[in-house]
């Protein structure tokens, strides 16, 4: 997709956005499709396998010097890597969701660009503070 910019996104997905222009049609659609990208993570763990989930308590130690150093200790749980089916698949779930989160911001007359850049710089200014 060369060239794709989320103003170009947003502007497609508005000309696309039919029948489903409702806000009410697309914030249950958001979350639908939110929903799926849950089930093909969960399915790449319990049907294909390509993915194991070994989840326990994060460990740190007690004595870190700077709370910044706590991401070295935080594990994701997760262990082996999508196969072509299962990341082909997530990401198709994941384009979904990008194509309500633009129509979400058309209906509500905000540009996804201004929206991601003061996300962006919220989270560089507070850094590991975000709490994410």
């Amino acid at each position: 997709m060369d060239g794709c910019t989320y103003d170009k996104f947003q502007q497609t997905v508005s000309q696309c956005l039919i029948r489903h222009k409702s806000i009410l049609d697309v914030t249950t659609k958001l979350q639908e499709s939110c929903a799926r990208i849950n089930r093909a993570v969960a399915k790449s763990v319990t049907l294909c396998g390509c993915v194991r989930v070994r989840a326990e308590r994060q460990a740190f130690p007690q004595d870190l010097e700077s709370y910044s150093d706590l991401k070295d200790y935080m594990h994701t749980h997760l262990e082996g890597d999508l196969c072509p089916h299962c990341k082909e698949i997530i990401e198709a779930e994941i384009g979904r969701t990008q194509f309500y989160i633009a129509a979400l911001c058309d209906l509500l007359e905000l540009n996804m660009n201004e929206v991601l850049a003061k996300e962006y710089s919220r989270v560089a200014t507070l850094g590991c503070f975000t709490l994410t």
